[in-house]
């Protein structure tokens, strides 16, 4: 009896990593579908330059230092960007956009006000002056802003999408785990001792008080 509810509990627990299995597998794929789908709502696509060496070349022009700059190893050049992985290089690309169009300076390096030069100041004294009387802030500082927030927001899809591959992955062992698992629970490999070795019809036959079961060296040394 005992061995008979660790057989159905086993059973119970395949069917359950089943379930998971493959209820994670459709979550996944549904959720790397959105992210394609929301992607390629968007209308994104790569500029001619996005590739290693023509990016080179152009912050080169901007008077930027290559040999320092983050250069992406990834091409998505007139591609259209309908996946995490392209959503990530886009993003990368926009960071040399970005500092092409700031001379290099990321935002915590400008200034915050604007001056009458160009160069910028975080004296409120020398900066130039609103109608009202107040700084004016730097704009080119606004140039990060939007980098950064579009730039988090395709980094975000590439998380998305790496995520939901993982979740397929899962699935999939779920799934192949809790096959396995009913293969080894309806097969009798929860049984022990005795009754694993000898066929289903022997493991019930009764035996005479005191009576040892026969071995085949019993029987021919009754034989001689």
């Amino acid at each position: 009896m005992r061995r008979k509810l660790l057989e159905i509990g086993g059973i119970v627990a395949a069917v359950v990593l089943v379930g998971f299995g493959v209820a994670a597998i459709v979550l996944g794929a549904n959720g790397r579908s959105t992210v394609k789908t929301d992607l390629a709502e968007q209308k994104i696509t790569g500029t001619p330059d996005m590739t290693p060496q023509a990016i080179k070349g152009e912050a080169a022009k901007a008077g930027l230092n290559v040999s320092t700059l983050p250069i992406p190893s990834c091409s998505v050049a007139n591609q259209a960007i309908d996946t995490g992985s392209k959503a990530r290089c886009f993003a990368q690309y926009m960071t040399i956009h970005a500092l092409e169009a700031t001379g290099g300076l990321y935002y915590s390096q400008m200034p915050r006000y604007a001056t009458a030069n160009g160069k910028g100041t975080n004296d409120e004294a020398a900066a130039q002056k609103s109608p009202a009387g107040k700084p004016v802030e730097n704009p080119a500082r606004s140039v990060w802003i939007d980098e950064t927030a579009l730039a988090t927001a395709l980094n975000t899809s590439y998380m998305a999408d790496q995520t939901s591959v993982f979740g397929v992955v899962v699935g999939i062992a779920l799934l192949l785990s809790g096959v396995g698992f009913a293969i080894l629970a309806a097969g009798g490999a929860l049984r022990t001792g005795r009754s694993r070795l000898l066929p289903a019809e022997e493991e019930g036959s009764p035996l005479a008080p005191g009576v040892a079961p026969s071995t085949p060296q019993h029987e021919g040394l009754a034989a001689g």
